[in-house]
């Protein structure tokens, strides 16, 4: 079979023929999968360049999750999180844990190409804040980023009553269907929080001077929780020990170990289940035979690979 591999890291994937994996026995934990679609997230590039702390051995498979069918034919939802074995490939074997139905008449592509930025809202909202009151707030940071646009519908689909996003494409925050926008300047310390009023959660997917812009902005005494999930700006920010001393404020991350596999488990047939619910986003298809001549092309759709 044909798969998708590195043998060092931040070269591009090559497409390479390795040997079939053995098919599980009827009694094993595992199930093998045929895969249809797989995306290419952030995370995939992060890890394929070794820098992202959830891969650490070569030859590596990149790829976390996809849609596939089992050998009975059932359509379902995958993640490859828990093994070293990545989802670009012809076939692979995965947990039955990992392994979750999905409703008909989903399109699997869409479903490739969501899933895993949807995850990022979902489990930040489910499982790295507390006690969210009914009708909550939300600020996303980075809102135009394809998990920024998620993210607003996750967040609805969960309760959000009010959800304000930021991002520095005005006129794209405007298409989104926020209930307040808000513009990042240059500097962004220019950007202009005094409206924001009281927001119960956070989500930051870009981190860095903005954050702490926004962080100091706050002028609630109510509790605000803040989750970081992304660093699309950079990885590092400065932020004054006052803005901790004088607000109320509970900073978390979510990701894999901020979260575990077991919790991720639980969740996956509630975000199948919310496919239906989510906007379609915008696809571009590449076969994973392509994968050489597509991997660094630029473009702002997310891009999905079929085998």
């Amino acid at each position: 079979m044909y798969s998708a591999q590195v043998t060092q890291w931040g070269e591009t994937p090559k497409y390479v023929e390795i040997p079939k994996p053995e098919l599980p026995s009827t009694d094993s934990n595992a199930i093998q999968i045929e895969v249809q679609a797989t995306g290419l997230h952030q995370i995939v590039r992060a890890r394929v360049t070794g820098t992202h702390y959830s891969a650490n051995t070569l030859p590596h498979t990149p790829g976390i999750d996809g849609v596939g069918v089992t050998t009975s034919g059932q359509q379902v939802y995958f993640s490859t999180l828990a093994i070293p074995f990545g989802s670009y490939s012809k076939f692979v074997n995965v947990p039955r844990a990992d392994v979750v139905p999905l409703p008909e008449g989903v399109d699997a592509v869409q479903v490739a190409a969501a899933m895993n930025p949807m995850l990022a809202s979902w489990m930040a909202l489910r499982t790295r804040t507390t006690d969210l009151p009914p009708n909550f707030s939300v600020l996303i940071l980075g809102a135009t980023s394809a998990s920024g646009k998620i993210a607003i519908d996750v967040a609805r689909h969960l309760g959000a009553k009010r959800v304000i996003g930021v991002a520095r494409n005005l006129s794209a925050l405007q298409s989104l269907g926020l209930d307040d926008a808000i513009q990042i300047q240059d500097p962004v310390e220019n950007t202009d929080f005094s409206n924001l009023g009281h927001v119960d959660v956070i989500l930051d997917y870009v981190y860095g001077p903005i954050t702490a812009h926004v962080l100091g902005s706050l002028k609630t005494m109510q509790l605000v929780q803040f989750v970081q999930v992304g660093t699309l700006s950079t990885q590092v920010m400065e932020l004054e020990g006052a803005v901790l001393r004088s607000k109320n404020l509970i900073m978390r991350g979510s990701g894999p170990g901020a979260w575990t596999m077991e919790r991720l488990r639980e969740e996956l047939p509630l975000m199948a289940q919310a496919t239906k619910a989510l906007k379609r986003i915008d696809v571009k298809v590449a076969k994973l035979s392509d994968i050489e001549s597509v991997w660094d092309e630029k473009t702002k759709e997310r891009l999905v690979f079929i085998l």
